[in-house]
């Protein structure tokens, strides 16, 4: 009942993610246009976090995850039926919006259950039925694909596990009533937040209040403008890895069946390294997962770029794919441990709401950057200034991890 859910949401979710350019592409756009199209996905995902944040906290994350789920089965025929471009971005849209609330319960749920000496084990392993999504979603379609020849079957595969995901919800036990939060140490309260810092005031007493999430977003800005800014570059370097490939692959000239085979063979390596990433984090500390994670993928879409017009295309192509598979799995976990290392433990709820929605953002932007880049020059040099964002990102790790991060033996 913890991993399950995500799980089966994660698997339409990743049957259908790498097919979102093809069936923009069939609707008449062109690869920039295709790119906005994609980007809806995670723009949901940036707007549904604080509405998510509210309705966890408010009614606990049964009640958010079968809204999302219902919510998604909407979004998943809006797809299916699609006559124009505009209806399938809003579809698409849509089904990012809940996303949002599935991943945003389960990491309240984990923030304050998970003991701090295995939290970055387990909130990897809760990154990691995301990322089993992405490796088994793709094949799942390219095996509909062979099977049904339409791009659709996708589509209605996800709206099944929508079905399955909602019944799971609705008919099964409860984690929140079957294992109950820690009692947490008094220091472990809220403590009043410096107007100019965002950190804790020294000294002060201890409170426990609930607050909302722009007030939360407020009291933590100094954590969130800084540390929040380089997990929201991780953020973009990830979702430019899920909209580049799929379009990278269209405009080497490759069909819909090999795209789905290329993303999963860098979905299975990312799913592969998601639990070496906590195991990681917990023995030596969260920059020695981000750090080679950042450095990894920067450096991957940085040699993807000078690849486009070589004679070994599709080689490059399949090679660059799983290096950045390896990059995505090493961060396994990263932005959920971040996030809940430095969240309140009495009411974690609004502030990963606001953590999610900034580092949402940079998944939003990223997208958007690389059509708006694609439109005016190429791919190849927006798939190269992805990998100028994912260097200087790692640098911030380097320069915020150290600051705000609580050190673990």
């Amino acid at each position: 009942m913890i991993y399950g859910p995500t799980v089966l949401f994660a698997v339409g979710e990743g049957a259908v993610i790498p097919l979102i350019p093809l069936l923009a592409a069939q609707l008449g756009a062109d690869v920039a246009l295709a790119a906005l199209v994609a980007s809806a996905l995670v723009v949901g995902q940036l707007v549904g976090n604080i509405p998510a944040g509210w309705l966890v906290a408010r009614f606990g994350e049964r009640v958010a995850m079968t809204a999302a789920g219902l919510l998604a089965l909407v979004g998943v025929a809006g797809m299916a039926f699609a006559p124009q471009l505009g209806l399938l971005a809003a579809s698409v849209f849509l089904i990012g919006f809940c996303a949002a609330a599935f991943g945003l319960a389960r990491h309240s749920f984990m923030t304050t259950r998970v003991p701090l000496s295995f939290r970055a084990r387990s909130l990897s392993l809760l990154g990691g039925t995301f990322r089993l999504g992405m490796f088994v979603g793709p094949f799942a379609a390219a095996a509909l694909l062979a099977i049904f020849g339409d791009e659709h079957a996708a589509v209605w595969f996800f709206g099944a596990c929508l079905v399955a995901t909602v019944l799971l919800v609705m008919l099964g036990p409860d984690p929140e009533k079957s294992i109950a939060a820690p009692v947490r140490p008094r220091d472990a309260a809220i403590r009043p937040m410096s107007e100019d810092t965002g950190e804790p005031v020294s000294g002060s007493i201890p409170t426990v209040e609930r607050a909302g999430v722009f007030r939360t977003m407020w009291r933590y800005r100094g954590v969130l403008g800084k540390l929040g800014l380089a997990a929201a570059s991780l953020s973009a370097v990830r979702s430019a890895r899920q909209v580049v490939l799929p379009l990278w692959g269209v405009s080497i000239g490759l069909d819909a069946q090999t795209i789905a085979l290329v993303v999963g063979i860098s979905g299975a390596i990312d799913f592969a390294l998601f639990y070496a990433s906590g195991q990681v984090m917990d023995r030596f500390g969260r920059l020695w997962a981000a750090l080679p994670a950042m450095t990894l993928m920067g450096a991957g879409f940085l040699a993807l770029a000078f690849t486009h017009d070589l004679d070994q295309a599709s080689m490059w192509f399949a090679m660059f794919a799983a290096v950045l598979g390896v990059g995505n799995g090493l961060s396994s976990g990263i932005l959920l441990t971040l996030g809940a290392d430095t969240a309140p433990t009495t009411d974690p709820a609004p502030y990963l709401g606001s953590w999610r929605t900034l580092t949402d953002a940079g998944g939003a932007t990223a997208p958007l950057l690389v059509s708006a880049i694609a439109a005016v020059s190429s791919l190849a040099i927006a798939t190269g200034a992805m990998g100028v964002i994912g260097l200087l990102g790692a640098l911030a790790f380097v320069r915020w991890v150290p600051r705000f991060v609580p050190r673990t033996r």
